[in-house]
């Protein structure tokens, strides 16, 4: 597991602080005076140093002391650990050059929180004090709050669902003083004993439903081997999965009144922008599919090109932002590729998405030298790309063209030999990996032509296939009519 650290405990730690503050006792003269509260017990080291090593010198009071004294799992609050509980939110735009929130709907997340871990905090409280008068002043004024607990809140934030917590008072030692005991320390202690129940949350996953900022672009050419970006199409089954029968044509109508009716005879209301509604046929729209964005395509003559809202309108759901999901078919998968949609803000033809990334392809898992390995680090041309700047141990490359290695009894190239000054030969669309000192073919792609087989790229993020000796795109392309559909 990654390294994370939240201060979840700290911040009870610091609640219970805040809750003990801000108390006061009135001194002899009538002036009230606020208690100082402070974090840790006074050891006897730290007792020293407060007091210059010094025996003629003692610890100023009154104050609170505050520190732990036991944590334990409490296995009477245990669920279900692989529970996880989504949560859409969903913001007000807001204007950052006019600094004010506007009347419309800003960016999207969904929140998926894991099951946190319940644990018993116990804390103690020293009260010190210099006479009991003082002490009865401060007890007074804390102990009315409990009866018999007091609720408490780490965090303002509505998607943490520990957030909330309550403080028992367990118990009070009213004097640290006892009967017999010398007079030299003018001090007194009473002690407070508090126990919260209490979560350890693990990280929250958090989607953005957003829209894309900015395009990178990937590091290998497209005119060089059998990456082909732009004849990725899904293999179909001819619209056979009745799932996807959408061939219905949504028509719409204007009666002499000026009423517009769809095919049954239902009300349809017309849109702001236009007097007429589009007659849309849903069967006369491909869907282009490419990274995180979706696009119209018009597949017959009579089909204009129509704007994501356009083309919704038609249906008679409701288009909810962020909820509503796309559903990709193909009969390479056993289940459909979903993903969460919402309509680009600066380009109207574009749906944003955010994929659901269990219902794509898993990578398949390539051995090699240096382990098991589901992804590749880079696509490159080897007759262009030196590796030696790349060389790290467990280096994957997908190559599109043979390596310039020891063919035809040539010399191949330094940047591609050995360590040992062997030259090494890959082909074109082959997996090699660097272990430290060699290169290895892990992927032959002229002994798998037969296999489908998925690697993601790690510098693009973007998942291919290899099918009939080529690499493709695993998944995006031109989904034609009745391979697609939206889940409203």
């Amino acid at each position: 597991m990654q390294h994370f650290y939240d201060g979840q405990i700290r911040r009870y730690i610091t609640q219970i602080v805040r809750m003990l503050s801000n108390f006061s006792h009135k001194d002899i003269e009538g002036n009230l005076k606020t208690i100082p509260v402070v974090y840790g017990d006074l050891a006897r080291q730290v007792g020293s140093i407060l007091k210059d090593n010094s025996e003629l010198k003692i610890i100023g009071a009154p104050k609170i002391s505050v520190y732990i004294t036991g944590l334990e799992l409490d296995r009477s609050r245990l669920s279900d650990s692989s529970f996880v509980s989504k949560v859409n939110i969903r913001e007000r735009a807001y204007d950052a050059n006019n600094e004010e929130y506007l009347n419309m709907q800003g960016k999207n997340y969904t929140v998926e929180r894991l099951m946190p871990t319940p644990y018993n905090l116990s804390i103690n409280a020293d009260i010190w004090s210099t006479n009991t008068d003082q002490k009865l002043q401060i007890l007074e004024q804390i102990l009315m709050l409990f009866n018999p607990s007091l609720e408490i809140q780490t965090t303002d934030n509505f998607v943490d669902w520990t957030s909330l917590s309550v403080v028992n008072l367990e118990n009070i030692t009213f004097s640290s003083r006892s009967i017999g005991t010398s007079t030299e320390s003018e001090i007194d202690i009473a002690t407070l004993g508090f126990s919260t129940p209490i979560y350890i949350s693990p990280p929250a996953k958090v989607k953005k439903l957003g829209i894309i900022h900015t395009i990178i672009t990937s590091i290998f050419n497209e005119s060089y081997g059998n990456v082909d970006l732009h004849q990725t199409m899904p293999e179909l089954l001819a619209y056979a999965d009745s799932r996807y029968k959408s061939d219905a044509i949504h028509k719409t109508s204007i009666n002499e009144d000026g009423t517009t009716v769809d095919e049954f005879g239902n009300l349809v209301a017309s849109r702001p922008d236009t007097d007429a509604v589009i007659a849309t046929t849903y069967k006369d729209y491909d869907l282009f599919v490419m990274n995180d964005t979706l696009k119209l395509i018009p597949n017959t003559a009579s089909a204009k090109v129509v704007t994501w809202k356009e083309y919704l309108d038609a249906y008679p759901d409701v288009f909810n932002p962020g909820i509503s999901q796309i559903h990709l078919y193909r009969n390479d998968l056993d289940t459909d590729i979903v993903g969460s949609i919402t309509i680009s803000s600066l380009d109207a033809f574009i749906m944003s998405v955010n994929w659901d990334y269990d219902t794509l392809p898993s990578d398949t898992i390539i051995s090699g030298p240096t382990g098991d390995k589901t992804k590749i680090d880079y696509i490159i041309d080897p007759i262009k790309t030196n590796p030696t700047n790349l060389k790290t141990v467990g280096l994957r490359l997908l190559l599109l063209d043979t390596n310039i290695g020891n063919i035809k009894n040539t010399d191949g190239a330094d940047a591609w030999k050995n360590n040992n000054g062997t030259d090494f030969v890959a082909g074109a669309n082959d997996i090699i990996e660097w272990d430290g000192t060699a290169w290895h073919v892990v992927f032959d792609s002229s002994e798998h032509g037969d296999e489908i087989i998925y690697t993601t790229n790690l510098n693009t993020n973007i998942q291919y296939k290899f099918i009939n000796n080529e690499w493709i795109l695993s998944f995006e392309g031109e989904y034609p009519h009745g391979s697609w559909r939206i889940n409203f």
